[in-house]
């Protein structure tokens, strides 16, 4: 080894030496886990003997800018990292949330053969307004297709409604008493 590195290396291992506790016990105040200031505090003096501050003299303060801004980078990530596997995780659930399972869509099935069923047995005219109604027509739409004035509309839908509600309470006190 040459005398010039020898000295910068010898000057290196001093530095280590005399900083490297109070560097490690300054980032684990601040990122609050130790493995990662350990992590953090090679960093840090990884940083030192590849760019070393043209004072010699200057060197504390020189770590301490260097740790604080390697710390609140790494908090920084960790954030990030935080925000983003909630993000996913919250992707996730909600997707959960939209996938039904194999029972409610039978159910889901059963349900709607069962209202296609019950809305057989109503009159054309209140089963074909209410199907116009659940498809997104307009109560105008709906009054053109069943060639009435559109300020009847709401009472055909209502009476339609409750017409549709009270038959399908006799089926379903029908089926309950069958079981």
């Amino acid at each position: 080894m040459e005398p010039q590195q020898q000295q910068t290396s010898d000057y290196f291992r001093e530095v280590f030496y005399i900083h490297y506790p109070t560097v490690r016990r300054k980032l684990i105040g601040l990122v609050r886990d130790e493995a990662a200031a350990e992590d953090l505090a090679q960093e840090v003096f990884l940083r030192l003997y590849r760019n070393p501050p043209d004072e010699p003299s200057v060197i504390g303060a020189w770590l301490h800018r260097v740790l604080t801004r390697i710390a609140y980078d790494h908090l920084n990530k960790k954030a990030r990292e935080r925000a983003l596997h909630e993000k996913q995780s919250l992707h996730i659930l909600s997707t959960e949330e939209e996938q039904p399972s194999n029972e409610q869509l039978l159910m889901k099935q059963l349900d709607q053969e069962e209202m296609r069923e019950w809305l057989e047995e109503l009159p054309e005219r209140d089963r074909k307004a209410l199907l116009l109604k659940y498809s997104g027509y307009s109560y105008a739409e709906i009054a053109e297709q069943l060639q009435v004035r559109p300020p009847l509309v709401g009472t055909l839908l209502h009476r339609a409604t409750e017409r549709l509600r009270k038959h399908a309470e006799a089926q379903t006190q029908a089926h309950a008493r069958m079981e």
